[in-house]
């Protein structure tokens, strides 16, 4: 399900465009449940259902939910927890509109991903967490992952979708790629006698994932730099399960969406859990957050239509060209559908924050794109200063690095170790 930047994606301005012009102009109702059984208490989650894209606007408002598996103790979850959203906030400027302000968000959560793990890493803890980071504004919803936690969307005719990318290892032969090809070892347990048990791990340390925040004893090459995917829902809204690896290990996402189904979102979130424990027992933390996008006024979660025998519940996301006029628009426009925005995957940092990526223009000459400290006339490094595309970018184009984030970079590429 993976889609490419650029390729046939839908305009975003299109999408706002049909807002503006009546055709959806309600935002829908945002509620939210969520239940836990914990088993080493490493689990956070973070609700922040009433944000403001402008301080003091009552009408710019946005949602957040997040969770946090931890691994190797707390810590890294809690300052995750306590400073991700305002780092992904702070990488965005102000005064944008609120096309502007959606388009800005996917390179805005690679920097606050970043700038969260540096922080955090310099304060010399070796913990780490996954993280599912999950942005709604209106009918759009926007979610970053590192790690192994997983969020599905069931939309209102009764597809699923899945909004991350799963980072372990065991599962994704390209980080695995990415790793070796930056001087890390990846490799399963060995118990001696040359026997090899359990999935693969990234050595020294031993992690399973290849993408995580923090993590500082096992290598800079076990990035941050999440995958972000965007989608527009239809006006007839849908379900987000944001769970831990608890609930996946256990549960599929088609069996996850059906024990659940017709549930409000507390009992909906409970009964997830419960179903996880029961087949697996409780082996690890085990948490879920349910959220429900619905019409105004709807009061119940919609049942969608009984699937029919032999259909498949999983569905790619609806995709119109770019290059579609207004009348084109109106006349393709398929109500009740699931658009697909934008999604990147890319550990590259340079290709993740560079000019074009989505929308021009929104990092400053001396501000560094990363920690957005401020920087001398000179100081700054561009992301293209080693870009091996010549002829695309130059290497005094910006967006630029303060020296400590331009550090930071070459060695999640494996390029020099970080000190």
């Amino acid at each position: 399900m993976s889609g490419k930047v650029g390729e046939k994606m839908v305009p975003l301005g299109v999408l706002l465009k049909k807002e503006q012009s009546g055709e959806r102009m309600e935002r829908p109702d945002v509620t939210h449940g969520q239940a836990n059984q914990s088993k080493k208490g490493e689990d956070f989650m973070m609700f922040e259902p009433d944000c403001q894209r402008d301080p003091g606007d009552n009408v710019s408002t946005f949602s957040v939910f997040a969770l946090f598996d931890g691994h190797n103790g707390s810590a890294a979850a809690i300052y995750s927890k306590e400073n991700l959203l305002n780092n992904v906030i702070s990488a965005i400027p102000s005064d944008l509109s609120r096309e502007e302000w959606i388009r800005a968000l996917p390179r805005a959560l690679v920097a606050g991903f970043v700038k969260t793990d540096k922080d955090f890493q310099e304060k010399a803890h070796t913990s780490g967490t996954t993280v599912t980071f999950v942005i709604i504004d209106g009918w759009y919803v926007t979610v970053a992952s590192v790690g192994d936690s997983r969020c599905i969307l069931e939309s209102a005719e009764g597809s699923i979708y899945s909004l991350t990318a799963d980072h372990r290892l065991e599962v994704n032969e390209e980080e695995v790629e990415r790793i070796t090809a930056s001087g890390g070892e990846v490799g399963r347990l060995n118990t001696g006698a040359g026997a090899e048990v359990g999935p693969l791990r990234c050595w020294p340390g031993g992690l399973c994932l290849s993408r995580s925040i923090g993590d500082l004893d096992v290598g800079e090459y076990i990035v941050p730099v999440p995958h972000v995917k965007q989608v527009k829902l239809s006006s007839a809204g849908g379900r987000l399960i944001i769970s831990s690896d608890g609930v996946w290990d256990a549960l599929s996402s088609e069996t996850a969406i059906e024990c659940c189904r017709g549930m409000p979102p507390d009992a909906a979130a409970n009964q997830i859990v419960k179903e996880a424990v029961q087949l697996k027992g409780l082996r690890d933390d085990t948490t879920c957050i349910v959220v429900d996008i619905q019409p105004p006024e709807k009061t119940t979660p919609t049942v969608p239509p009984t699937k029919k025998s032999g259909k498949g519940m999983f569905k790619m996301f609806r995709r119109k060209s770019c290059e579609s006029s207004s009348h084109t628009d109106k006349e393709n426009f398929v109500p009740d559908t699931v658009e697909e925005i934008f999604e990147d995957g890319s550990a590259i940092l340079s290709r993740r924050l560079e000019t074009e990526y989505p929308i021009c223009n929104m990092f400053k000459l001396f501000i560094c794109a990363v920690c957005q400290v401020e920087m001398k006339p000179g100081e700054g490094i561009s992301v293209h200063a080693d870009s091996s595309r010549p002829g695309r970018v130059r290497p005094w184009d910006g967006p630029f690095l303060c020296p400590s984030c331009q550090t930071k970079k070459e060695a999640m590429e494996g390029k020099r170790p970080q000190k």
